[in-house]
């Protein structure tokens, strides 16, 4: 059984599991699921479309499967997929996607930080950290273990690759690779070191990471190229497979040299 204010108002026909415990004044519309033990605090909206899984906390103010804020949007029902044991704050935005085939996503284990937002078809890996009032466009990838200090702008159509940290006050509109520092200025600032223990990488993986930066931001030649050097001359890894692969996945260019 959960804890249920009468005072929060509840479709009948949402799903809510088992050891949940929700505040009054929440507000949980038709087609909703959320698993067991999770927490919705005072003031909280969780829209159609919202399938949440286990052990969530969703603190107050915060808008769940909120309707996408996109032109295109029809009216056409989509899917916000929320994943298991994430820390939502105050006054967080999660929009669901804009077509019916689409779904806005938030892995498991991330903590969203008081005013964040993510738009609409986002797809958001595991043990990511938003900070205070960072905004995300909309059809961005953010993969795991990526920190996002405060008021940061991710741009639309954009990828965040594994591991990397972005610092406050960034605004930008190309590819971050993997396990590196954006700088205020959207620019290359260094390996992520800090991030790389954490996850117990080694250190020798973490000079080879270094070594295949260097060869595509202080090797003055085009990424393809870079990424050939990279194949030839840094030792296979887990990490380098990642970072070649997202290299020759970008669409839009990545983050400039500073």
């Amino acid at each position: 059984m959960s804890d249920i204010s009468p005072k929060a108002e509840i479709s009948p026909s949402a799903k809510i599991g088992n050891n949940c415990k929700i505040f009054p004044f929440v507000y949980i519309e038709d087609d909703v699921v959320i698993g067991d033990n999770c927490i919705i605090f005072p003031f909280v909206s969780i829209c159609s479309g919202t399938r949440m899984g286990k052990n969530n906390k969703i603190h107050q103010g915060s808008v769940i499967g909120a309707l996408p804020q996109d032109f295109d949007f029809r009216g056409e029902k989509s899917e916000c997929i929320i994943g298991n044991n994430n820390i939502i704050r105050e006054n967080v935005v999660i929009n669901r996607a804009t077509h019916t085939s689409g779904q806005t996503v938030l892995g498991n284990d991330n903590v969203l930080m008081e005013g964040s937002h993510i738009s609409h078809d986002t797809k958001v890996g595991d043990r990511c950290v938003f900070g205070y009032g960072t905004k995300i466009a909309g059809d961005c990838e953010i993969q795991d273990g990526v920190i996002f200090s405060s008021s940061v702008i991710e741009n639309a159509k954009t990828r965040v690759g594994r591991g990397a940290m972005i610092q406050a006050g960034t605004t930008f509109s190309k590819d971050v690779p993997p396990y590196i520092i954006c700088t205020k200025r959207s620019e290359y600032g260094g390996v992520n070191y800090t991030m790389g223990r954490t996850y117990g990488v080694d250190e020798k993986v973490l000079k080879h990471i270094a070594n295949a930066y260097r060869l595509v931001y202080l090797g003055n030649t085009s990424l393809f190229d870079a990424v050939n050097q990279i194949k030839d001359q840094v030792p296979d890894s887990e990490e380098i497979r990642n970072i070649i692969e997202f290299l020759n996945s970008t669409k839009l260019g990545v983050i400039a040299k500073i």
